[in-house]
Protein backbone atom coordinates (compact mmCIF):
# COMPACT_ATOMS: atom_id res chain seq x y z
CA UNK A 1 0.00 0.00 0.00
CA UNK A 2 1.10 3.71 -0.52
CA UNK A 3 1.35 6.05 2.57
CA UNK A 4 0.36 8.65 4.03
CA UNK A 5 -2.50 10.47 2.25
CA UNK A 6 -1.33 11.09 -0.72
CA UNK A 7 -4.12 12.17 -3.75
CA UNK A 8 -5.48 9.39 -5.67
CA UNK A 9 -7.87 10.95 -8.06
CA UNK A 10 -7.47 12.29 -11.63
CA UNK A 11 -8.93 15.52 -10.13
CA UNK A 12 -4.99 15.63 -8.42
CA UNK A 13 -3.56 17.93 -10.70
CA UNK A 14 0.17 17.06 -11.30
CA UNK A 15 -0.32 13.32 -9.92
CA UNK A 16 -0.53 10.30 -12.25
CA UNK A 17 0.22 6.59 -12.15
CA UNK A 18 1.84 3.92 -13.91
CA UNK A 19 2.50 0.58 -13.79
CA UNK A 20 6.01 -1.55 -14.97
CA UNK A 21 5.42 -4.55 -16.56
CA UNK A 22 8.22 -7.16 -16.52
CA UNK A 23 9.10 -10.67 -16.39
CA UNK A 24 9.70 -11.46 -13.30
CA UNK A 25 7.56 -8.39 -11.59
CA UNK A 26 4.81 -5.80 -11.89
CA UNK A 27 5.22 -3.11 -9.99
CA UNK A 28 3.40 0.31 -10.02
CA UNK A 29 3.22 3.24 -7.98
CA UNK A 30 1.83 7.34 -7.58
CA UNK A 31 4.28 9.51 -9.04
CA UNK A 32 4.76 13.64 -8.28
CA UNK A 33 4.68 14.57 -12.11
CA UNK A 34 6.25 18.14 -11.39
CA UNK A 35 9.47 15.95 -10.03
CA UNK A 36 9.33 12.44 -11.00
CA UNK A 37 9.44 11.35 -7.88
CA UNK A 38 7.23 8.28 -6.48
CA UNK A 39 4.84 9.45 -3.92
CA UNK A 40 5.02 6.46 -1.18
CA UNK A 41 5.84 3.32 -1.80
CA UNK A 42 5.79 1.10 -4.92
CA UNK A 43 3.40 -1.71 -4.83
CA UNK A 44 5.14 -5.28 -6.26
CA UNK A 45 3.03 -8.37 -7.44
CA UNK A 46 5.19 -10.93 -8.46
CA UNK A 47 4.76 -11.71 -12.47
CA UNK A 48 2.41 -14.40 -13.08
CA UNK A 49 3.19 -17.98 -14.70
CA UNK A 50 1.97 -18.06 -17.27
CA UNK A 51 2.21 -14.81 -18.25
CA UNK A 52 -0.43 -14.28 -20.54
CA UNK A 53 -2.61 -11.10 -21.02
CA UNK A 54 -5.75 -12.19 -19.00
CA UNK A 55 -2.97 -12.62 -15.62
CA UNK A 56 -0.95 -10.15 -16.49
CA UNK A 57 -4.23 -7.89 -16.85
CA UNK A 58 -5.22 -9.44 -13.55
CA UNK A 59 -2.54 -8.15 -11.14
CA UNK A 60 -2.67 -5.04 -12.81
CA UNK A 61 -5.98 -4.69 -11.71
CA UNK A 62 -5.08 -5.67 -8.29
CA UNK A 63 -2.15 -2.73 -7.84
CA UNK A 64 -4.23 -0.15 -9.22
CA UNK A 65 -7.12 -1.23 -6.76
CA UNK A 66 -4.46 -1.55 -3.71
CA UNK A 67 -3.57 2.35 -4.05
CA UNK A 68 -7.08 3.51 -4.61
CA UNK A 69 -6.54 5.41 -7.74
CA UNK A 70 -9.10 6.01 -9.99
CA UNK A 71 -7.76 8.49 -13.07
CA UNK A 72 -6.09 7.01 -15.78
CA UNK A 73 -3.10 4.60 -16.03
CA UNK A 74 0.33 4.44 -17.91
CA UNK A 75 1.63 0.62 -18.27
CA UNK A 76 5.00 -0.51 -19.63
CA UNK A 77 5.23 -3.57 -21.32
CA UNK A 78 8.28 -5.96 -23.05
CA UNK A 79 7.22 -5.29 -26.41
CA UNK A 80 6.86 -3.30 -29.04
CA UNK A 81 3.57 -1.44 -28.98
CA UNK A 82 1.75 -0.07 -32.41
CA UNK A 83 -1.46 1.75 -32.00
CA UNK A 84 -2.25 -0.19 -28.19
CA UNK A 85 -0.62 -3.35 -29.93
CA UNK A 86 1.42 -5.74 -28.88
CA UNK A 87 3.64 -6.81 -31.73
CA UNK A 88 6.52 -8.92 -30.20
CA UNK A 89 7.21 -10.02 -26.47
CA UNK A 90 10.65 -10.25 -24.41
CA UNK A 91 10.35 -12.09 -20.98
CA UNK A 92 6.64 -12.23 -21.04
CA UNK A 93 4.15 -14.83 -23.02
CA UNK A 94 3.97 -15.21 -26.35
CA UNK A 95 0.52 -15.11 -26.67
CA UNK A 96 0.17 -11.33 -26.25
CA UNK A 97 2.11 -11.14 -29.28
CA UNK A 98 -1.57 -9.64 -31.30
CA UNK A 99 -2.95 -8.38 -27.89
CA UNK A 100 -4.96 -5.13 -28.46
CA UNK A 101 -3.29 -4.40 -24.83
CA UNK A 102 -4.85 -1.05 -24.56
CA UNK A 103 -8.52 -2.58 -24.65
CA UNK A 104 -7.48 -5.62 -22.42
CA UNK A 105 -6.23 -3.30 -19.61
CA UNK A 106 -8.99 -0.62 -20.12
CA UNK A 107 -11.57 -3.55 -19.86
CA UNK A 108 -9.81 -4.94 -16.49
CA UNK A 109 -9.69 -0.78 -14.91
CA UNK A 110 -13.21 -0.64 -15.75
CA UNK A 111 -13.23 1.08 -19.15
CA UNK A 112 -10.49 3.80 -17.87
CA UNK A 113 -8.34 5.66 -20.02
CA UNK A 114 -5.24 3.55 -20.05
CA UNK A 115 -1.65 4.19 -22.28
CA UNK A 116 0.55 1.32 -23.05
CA UNK A 117 3.97 1.67 -24.39
CA UNK A 118 7.10 -0.40 -24.73
CA UNK A 119 9.32 -0.42 -21.31
CA UNK A 120 12.21 1.54 -22.20
CA UNK A 121 10.28 3.93 -24.12
CA UNK A 122 9.10 4.74 -20.80
CA UNK A 123 12.21 4.97 -19.10
CA UNK A 124 13.62 6.84 -21.90
CA UNK A 125 11.05 9.53 -21.45
CA UNK A 126 11.29 9.52 -17.51
CA UNK A 127 15.42 10.03 -17.82
CA UNK A 128 14.87 13.28 -20.34
CA UNK A 129 11.65 14.61 -18.31
CA UNK A 130 13.22 14.35 -14.63
CA UNK A 131 16.64 12.64 -15.14
CA UNK A 132 19.93 12.15 -16.63
CA UNK A 133 18.54 14.58 -19.36
CA UNK A 134 16.43 16.97 -17.91
CA UNK A 135 18.82 19.85 -19.28
CA UNK A 136 19.35 18.44 -22.70
CA UNK A 137 18.22 19.34 -25.84
CA UNK A 138 18.19 17.57 -28.92
CA UNK A 139 18.29 14.00 -29.68
CA UNK A 140 19.10 11.82 -26.49
CA UNK A 141 19.31 8.11 -26.66
CA UNK A 142 18.61 6.00 -23.58
CA UNK A 143 20.20 2.13 -23.68
CA UNK A 144 19.32 -0.38 -21.37
CA UNK A 145 22.10 -2.69 -21.15
CA UNK A 146 21.11 -6.36 -19.63
CA UNK A 147 20.20 -9.64 -21.20
CA UNK A 148 19.86 -7.16 -24.21
CA UNK A 149 20.43 -3.82 -25.28
CA UNK A 150 16.63 -2.02 -24.65
CA UNK A 151 16.53 1.32 -26.59
CA UNK A 152 13.93 5.08 -26.71
CA UNK A 153 15.14 7.97 -28.93
CA UNK A 154 14.13 11.32 -28.43
CA UNK A 155 14.36 14.90 -29.98
CA UNK A 156 13.68 17.78 -27.87
CA UNK A 157 11.72 15.70 -25.49
CA UNK A 158 9.12 13.90 -28.17
CA UNK A 159 9.68 10.18 -28.70
CA UNK A 160 10.69 7.76 -31.53
CA UNK A 161 8.79 4.83 -29.94
CA UNK A 162 9.56 1.32 -30.45
CA UNK A 163 13.45 1.42 -31.77
CA UNK A 164 14.54 -2.02 -31.60
CA UNK A 165 18.71 -0.64 -31.79
CA UNK A 166 19.74 -3.73 -30.04
CA UNK A 167 19.43 -5.78 -32.92
CA UNK A 168 20.95 -3.56 -35.19
CA UNK A 169 24.19 -5.40 -36.62
CA UNK A 170 27.65 -4.16 -35.84
CA UNK A 171 30.02 -6.01 -38.00
CA UNK A 172 28.12 -8.73 -38.34
CA UNK A 173 26.94 -9.56 -35.09
CA UNK A 174 23.59 -7.93 -33.15
CA UNK A 175 24.64 -4.29 -31.38
CA UNK A 176 23.71 -6.72 -28.36
CA UNK A 177 25.35 -9.84 -29.06
CA UNK A 178 28.25 -7.35 -29.14
CA UNK A 179 28.02 -4.85 -25.96
CA UNK A 180 24.63 -6.31 -23.78
CA UNK A 181 25.87 -6.52 -20.38
CA UNK A 182 25.34 -10.60 -20.52
CA UNK A 183 27.93 -10.57 -23.28
CA UNK A 184 30.31 -9.23 -20.66
CA UNK A 185 28.91 -12.20 -18.74
CA UNK A 186 29.28 -14.66 -21.32
CA UNK A 187 32.87 -14.05 -22.08
CA UNK A 188 33.97 -13.68 -18.35
CA UNK A 189 35.42 -9.69 -20.00
CA UNK A 190 37.18 -7.36 -18.06
CA UNK A 191 34.96 -4.04 -17.99
CA UNK A 192 38.16 -2.33 -20.02
CA UNK A 193 37.31 -5.49 -22.68
CA UNK A 194 33.48 -4.79 -22.47
CA UNK A 195 33.78 -1.72 -22.84
CA UNK A 196 35.53 -1.54 -26.48
CA UNK A 197 32.45 -3.55 -27.56
CA UNK A 198 30.35 -0.68 -26.27
CA UNK A 199 32.21 2.28 -27.81
CA UNK A 200 32.17 0.24 -31.18
CA UNK A 201 28.02 -0.19 -30.85
CA UNK A 202 27.75 3.46 -29.47
CA UNK A 203 30.21 4.85 -32.50
CA UNK A 204 27.68 2.64 -34.68
CA UNK A 205 24.60 4.61 -33.61
CA UNK A 206 26.66 8.58 -33.91
CA UNK A 207 27.68 7.90 -37.32
CA UNK A 208 23.56 7.08 -37.97
CA UNK A 209 21.70 9.42 -35.44
CA UNK A 210 24.18 12.48 -33.87
CA UNK A 211 22.66 12.12 -30.76
CA UNK A 212 23.62 14.76 -28.36
CA UNK A 213 23.90 12.27 -25.15
CA UNK A 214 23.77 8.80 -24.55
CA UNK A 215 22.07 7.42 -21.19
CA UNK A 216 23.18 4.16 -20.01
CA UNK A 217 21.06 2.19 -17.86
CA UNK A 218 20.45 -1.47 -17.04
CA UNK A 219 21.58 -3.23 -13.77
CA UNK A 220 25.10 -2.71 -14.72
CA UNK A 221 25.16 1.29 -14.62
CA UNK A 222 24.85 0.81 -11.35
CA UNK A 223 28.70 0.46 -11.54
CA UNK A 224 29.21 2.86 -14.16
CA UNK A 225 32.11 4.42 -12.59
CA UNK A 226 34.17 1.07 -13.81
CA UNK A 227 33.14 1.57 -17.47
CA UNK A 228 31.91 4.58 -18.61
CA UNK A 229 34.59 6.74 -18.09
CA UNK A 230 36.65 3.56 -21.08
CA UNK A 231 34.53 4.64 -23.54
CA UNK A 232 36.13 6.02 -26.88
CA UNK A 233 33.12 6.74 -28.40
CA UNK A 234 32.34 11.04 -29.52
CA UNK A 235 29.33 11.46 -27.63
CA UNK A 236 29.00 11.95 -23.81
CA UNK A 237 27.47 9.23 -22.07
CA UNK A 238 25.90 9.60 -18.44
CA UNK A 239 24.33 6.87 -16.55
CA UNK A 240 20.68 6.54 -15.84
CA UNK A 241 19.13 8.30 -12.87
CA UNK A 242 16.08 7.07 -11.99
CA UNK A 243 16.98 3.08 -12.09
CA UNK A 244 14.08 0.92 -10.60
CA UNK A 245 11.55 3.85 -11.09
CA UNK A 246 12.31 4.40 -14.43
CA UNK A 247 9.26 2.83 -16.16
CA UNK A 248 6.39 3.34 -13.47
CA UNK A 249 7.52 7.28 -13.83
CA UNK A 250 7.85 7.60 -17.67
CA UNK A 251 4.61 5.23 -17.97
CA UNK A 252 2.85 7.88 -15.71
CA UNK A 253 3.51 10.99 -17.36
CA UNK A 254 2.40 9.44 -21.00
CA UNK A 255 -0.71 8.84 -19.50
CA UNK A 256 -1.06 12.37 -18.56
CA UNK A 257 -0.13 13.58 -21.59
CA UNK A 258 -1.63 11.66 -24.13
CA UNK A 259 1.15 9.74 -25.40
CA UNK A 260 0.09 7.06 -27.17
CA UNK A 261 2.56 5.02 -29.43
Amino acid sequence: MTQGTAPTSTDSPGVGFGVDVGGSGVKGGLVDLSTGRLIGDRIKILTPQPSTPDAVAGTVAEIVEQAGWDGPVGITLPSVVVGGVARTAANIDSSWIGTDARSLFSTALDERHVTVLNDADAAGIAEDRFGAAADTDGVVILLTFGTGIGSAVLHNGVLLPNTEFGHMEVDGKEAEHRAASSAKERHDWSYKRWAQEVSRVLERFEALLWPDLFIAGGGISRKHEKWIPLLTNDTPVVPAELRNTAGIVGAAYAAKTGTTP
